[in-house]
């Protein structure tokens, strides 16, 4: 099993443990704003569950339908819990609209947020080991889990805020507010990893950092060519394709261009793993002056 594969079901235990704690420490409260809590974990509860299969469709060798992969399913997990965020915030917003007219006192109060803040302490400390594993393996699904989480991690810091502020001062009004700014914070939330994973979908070019060390290896690994113009790039999940056209010589062999090929593909992998590089070679007059310059 791969290790994105097990971060997923991690994250599908730790859901399911999360979703109970918060369940609990609402319940024995009847806070509107620790409800709005337990409701975004079942998103993440669903989504976590998602981001496993996009996970392993995505890991699927390249096949007759899918010459070049199955590495885009991780997006459309991302695109879903997105999504699922924004319709957990609408549920919280009825919840503290209820609560708005009708405030109550709750039961239980420190005994709710102390159970509450066991679930926040293991969200973040989880969340953390996402992102960080996420970015390391390229995951989108694992990165945007985590990131999901650390926005939960702070709406229940403040929750319980607006809870201990309900508590001290006796007015109920509180829950209901705290209730209604989480479910404001999580809109912001979806909206963002919505955003994020579309970019993917629509092929976005890789970073311009990235793009700057591609362009220097092709330049100092091209010994004997031209120059390289048309260079392309996009990413999907872990992977990042590279495209661009190199010149060479008219009188250059086919075994001495195959050679340079070889040098920029096996540069640019190193450089930046995971990568698929296609290269067209063009004879001397399609040089258009105005592309990479391969260094002497």
């Amino acid at each position: 099993m791969s290790a994105a594969l097990k971060l997923a079901l991690g994250s599908l235990l730790v859901g399911v443990v999360v979703l109970g704690l918060k369940g609990l420490a609402w319940w024995i409260t009847g806070s509107v704003a620790l409800l709005s809590d337990a409701l975004e974990s079942t998103v993440n509860l669903t989504t976590a569950f998602a981001a496993l299969i996009a996970i392993r469709v995505a890991q699927r060798p390249a096949d007759a339908n899918h010459p070049f992969g199955h590495h885009k399913a991780e997006f459309f997990s991302a695109v879903l819990e997105g999504v699922m965020i924004i319709i957990a915030a609408l549920f919280i917003l009825r919840e503290a609209y209820a609560g708005l007219l009708a405030p109550g006192a709750l039961d239980a109060p420190i005994e709710g947020l102390l159970i509450n803040g066991a679930a926040t302490a293991l969200n973040a400390i989880w969340a953390l080991v996402l992102v960080r594993q996420g970015r390391k393996l390229k995951s989108p699904a694992l990165v945007a889990d985590g990131k999901h989480l650390w926005t939960d991690v702070l709406t229940s810091v403040g929750v319980a805020v607006g809870v201990l502020v309900a508590v001290a001062t006796g007015w109920w009004l509180f829950d209901p507010i705290m209730a209604a700014l989480v479910a404001v914070n999580i809109l912001w939330s979806g909206s963002r990893v919505v955003k994020e994973s579309l970019s993917g979908l629509m092929d976005e070019a890789v970073p311009d950092k990235t793009l700057s060390r591609i362009r220097e290896m092709i330049s100092e690994q091209a010994e004997g060519a031209v120059e390289a113009h048309d260079l392309r790039t996009r990413h999907a999940g872990k992977v990042t394709f590279v495209e661009f056209h190199l010149v060479v010589p008219g009188d250059m062999t086919v075994f001495d261009a195959h050679e340079i090929c070889d040098r920029i593909e096996a540069a640019i992998g190193k450089a930046v793993p995971d990568s698929r590089v296609t290269i067209h070679v063009e004879p001397e007059h399609k040089q258009k002056h105005s592309g990479i310059v391969v260094l002497d």
